[in-house]
C-alpha cells in the first residue's frame, strides 16, 4: 500500500528526493511518516506531515535540512533531502499513520524501504 522510492548513493553535501506513493489507502486521512533505520541502530522516526492541515514535523537531526511535502491529488509524498551526511545512510521507509513525535510504535501501514547511501 506504500512505495518508498527515490534512494541512492551520494557524496555528502549532496541532495536526494524520496518519494512515497500510495494505493488502496484513503491517503487523505492519514498523516504520512517517514523513517530510517541504519545498520546495526533502531528504526528512528524522520518526518511526519499531516493529513489535513499538512503540518510538518521534523526530527531534531534533520530540521533545516530535509523538507516534507504531500501531494493527496497523486497519493504521493516527497521528502527532499539536502545538506546529506554520511550519518543519514539507512534505509528510508515511508509508514502511515504517522504522530508528531514520529515515534516507530505507531504506523499500522509500512511501505518497503529504499536505501540511502553518503559517502564521506
Amino acid at each position: 500500500q506504500l512505495q518508498a522510492s527515490g534512494g541512492g548513493l551520494v557524496q555528502a553535501g549532496g541532495s536526494l528526493r524520496l518519494s512515497c506513493a500510495a494505493s488502496g489507502l484513503a491517503f487523505d486521512d492519514y498523516a504520512i511518516g517517514w523513517f530510517r533505520q541504519a545498520p546495526g541502530k533502531e528504526r528512528e522516526g524522520v518526518s511526519c506531515i499531516a493529513s489535513s492541515d499538512l503540518t510538518t514535523y521534523y526530527a531534531d537531526s534533520v530540521k533545516g535540512r530535509f523538507t516534507v511535502s504531500k501531494d493527496n491529488a497523486k497519493m504521493t509524498v516527497h521528502l527532499q533531502m539536502k545538506g546529506l551526511k554520511p550519518e543519514d545512510t539507512a534505509i528510508y521507509y515511508c509508514a502511515a499513520p504517522c504522530t508528531p513525535d514520529i515515534a516507530p510504535m505507531w504506523p499500522r501501514f509500512w511501505g518497503q524501504g529504499t536505501l540511502v547511501t553518503v559517502s564521506s
